[in-house]
């Protein structure tokens, strides 16, 4: 069983999820259907599937062509996106399942920055895939829901378990965690993040995957609760109350304009 990262456009990452026995592998979120290609060819697997996280075009926009270069390839989605991802061949729901050789994977719906967002946890991995809903240190826009909406979303993910390795959408950690350091100066878990990220992007090193323990040690929109974090924001707003999604969506908004 194996993970491997396939960059993206100028962010953006697609992940080789390899079952070793058979040597298929599934894609998830091709945007470069010939980068993934030749990453599938210099790991020796067979594509077999690619497993669209949700619709945006940087997560969905290689599909038609991998579907030409691989025939026969499943294109899995979320129903709940109203046929706007492409190429989609099996259509997948909340709490559905889908398999990589004798590996499976649970669709979890995270929806909020879409509608249909879906996620891919894989137990025997002890991965999984978050798209643009839970990045290291953030969290995305909320497009197409409401704060409520993602707040429930991220419990989804902050409930499996701590070891759980994070692999998102795209390479946004350094300055989430920027972000997240005016909130809460003092958390010295997410100092000590913030240092080790700096220092991996200075030396040319990816910051995925991360854990789920560490989002709640580090990751803001995880971190309603914090006491520095809910002061920080009063001190910014006065008239936000105790509320955790009024909270939450504080942070948003001041991270959309960070």
């Amino acid at each position: 069983m194996a993970i491997f990262i396939v960059p993206q456009l100028a962010d953006n990452f697609a992940y080789l999820i390899v079952d070793d026995a058979s040597k298929e592998a599934a894609v998830v979120d091709c945007a470069e259907a010939d980068k993934v290609v030749a990453a599938a060819n210099q790991h020796g697997v067979r594509l077999v599937s690619v497993l669209t996280t949700h619709w945006h075009p940087d997560h969905s926009g290689g599909n038609e062509a991998i579907a030409a270069l691989v025939p026969g390839i499943r294109i899995f989605g979320a129903r709940a996106e109203g046929g706007r991802i492409p190429a989609l061949t099996d259509p997948v729901d909340d709490g559905g399942t889908v398999r990589v050789g004798k590996l499976e994977g649970r669709v979890i719906g995270i929806p909020a920055h879409t509608n249909g967002h879906v996620a891919y946890y894989f137990p025997a991995l002890n991965a999984v895939f978050t798209g643009d809903t839970m990045f290291i240190g953030g969290c995305g826009r909320v497009f197409e829901g409401k704060a409520a909406t993602m707040v429930e979303s991220l419990r989804r993910l902050a409930d499996l378990p701590p070891s759980t390795a994070v692999y998102c959408g795209h390479e946004y950690t350094e300055k989430n965690l920027r972000f997240a350091l005016t909130l809460e100066p003092n958390n010295q878990a997410l100092k000590a993040k913030h240092d080790a990220v700096v220092k991996a992007r200075a030396a040319g090193k990816w910051t995925v995957p991360s854990t789920i323990a560490e989002e709640k040690q580090t990751n803001p929109f995880l971190r309603t609760d914090s006491s520095e974090l809910r002061a920080s924001l009063k001190r910014i707003d006065p008239s936000i109350g105790d509320d955790p999604i009024a909270i939450f969506a504080k942070a948003r908004e001041l991270k959309d304009r960070y």
